[in-house]
């Protein structure tokens, strides 16, 4: 396989998707979900055939096919190919390989209804940037990402936050029925494009919703690490939403942390019941915030429409795009419908 414009040539399996041979052999190609839901994989095949895989018919349309575009996370070469990646390498930002990891589970317990923290003590450590994901793989053989809640400076442990899934495979059928401290399991990482820009020497509005608060964590972890040898000198702001108080997991931590921490501000936001707090959704709370949010960086992540609302809430508020940086949590409802699927070129992911 060749990759342009670098003109690298690595080898990829018949049963290999060509974003994994990638990234196991450090070419960064774009890429988000992994599993052929968003689209940013997306990319061109000059040369050779593939198998499209089980890529959404909403992120991968059929005029796409036919002028030779696929997903890179789900296309798997027929033959020698060549394909022409969108690779956008930033100064500063060290890139690291993908690769194969096992571990034992070492926390396992349920800080809010139907979350899941895990905790997985890794033979070796997998080193990552703060707000990268990794794929869990599951007893079947099948895998899920999961974003990664603590930070790189202790790169041989790592907490996933799970959100139960009704019927899920991995949630209802290990994760939440079978799994217990003291299993062994297994992963790859990292992955993503989704972290923290330390070039980026400003401000920080972190938004998230859900289970979407556990990169976050990682960054705002980072943050203060930073902070503690001198390397740190701005606010952060933190908004997490969630349907109910009960949903409001870390609360007690992070409300202790900003009670520590003069730059940091923690802002829980509930939508659907009373709350002893701010009601309302997170782009609500965003707009009554920051009527201005230029010369922040903004970090989003959460449900597609969460993170879509509040992207608009941002860049009305006259923050550029090059300054916000989304995660969406793509499910199977999204693969089928089709309805939240952000090609715009502008956004990073």
């Amino acid at each position: 396989m060749t990759v342009e414009p670098l003109g690298t040539e690595l080898n990829c399996r018949a049963d290999q998707t060509v974003l994994d041979a990638c990234l196991r052999n450090g070419v960064w190609l774009p890429h988000a979900c992994t599993h052929g839901t968003c689209g940013t994989c997306k990319a061109e095949v000059l040369d050779g055939e593939v198998d499209f895989g089980d890529a959404s018919p909403y992120a991968l349309l059929e005029s796409d096919r036919d002028d030779g575009f696929a997903l890179m996370c789900v296309a798997k070469p027929k033959e020698d190919i060549v394909i022409e990646g969108d690779i956008e390498l930033e100064e500063g930002i060290e890139i690291y390989p993908v690769r194969d990891f096992s571990g034992t589970v070492t926390v396992l317990d349920e800080p809010a209804p139907n979350v899941k923290r895990l905790v997985i003590e890794l033979t070796e450590p997998m080193p990552f940037n703060p707000g990268q994901y990794v794929q869990l793989n599951l007893p079947g053989g099948d895998n899920r990402p999961y974003s990664i809640a603590s930070t790189p400076s202790d790169p041989s442990r790592i907490e996933l936050h799970i959100k139960r899934s009704e019927g899920g495979a991995a949630t209802d059928g290990w994760i939440f029925k079978d799994l217990a401290a003291g299993d062994a399991v297994t992963l790859s990482g990292p992955y993503g494009q989704f972290f923290f820009h330390p070039t980026k020497d400003k401000p920080l509005i972190l938004l998230g919703s859900g289970t979407g608060l556990a990169p976050l964590k990682s960054i705002l972890q980072h943050v203060a690490e930073l902070d503690d040898e001198g390397e740190w000198e701005h606010d952060v702001v933190l908004f997490h939403g969630v349907a109910t108080g009960a949903d409001l997991y870390e609360h007690d931590w992070l409300t202790e942390f900003a009670d520590e921490r003069d730059w940091f501000s923690y802002r829980p936001a509930v939508s659907r019941e009373e709350f002893d707090g701010r009601q309302g959704r997170v782009p609500q709370l965003l707009a009554e915030d920051f009527p201005r949010a230029g010369g922040n960086s903004a970090y989003i992540c959460g449900n597609p429409a969460m993170v879509e609302d509040t992207m608009k809430a941002l860049m009305q508020a006259r923050l550029f795009p090059r300054d916000i940086y989304r995660e969406d949590f793509f499910d199977s409802a999204d693969r089928a419908e089709g309805g939240h699927v952000v090609r715009s070129p502008l956004i990073k992911r």
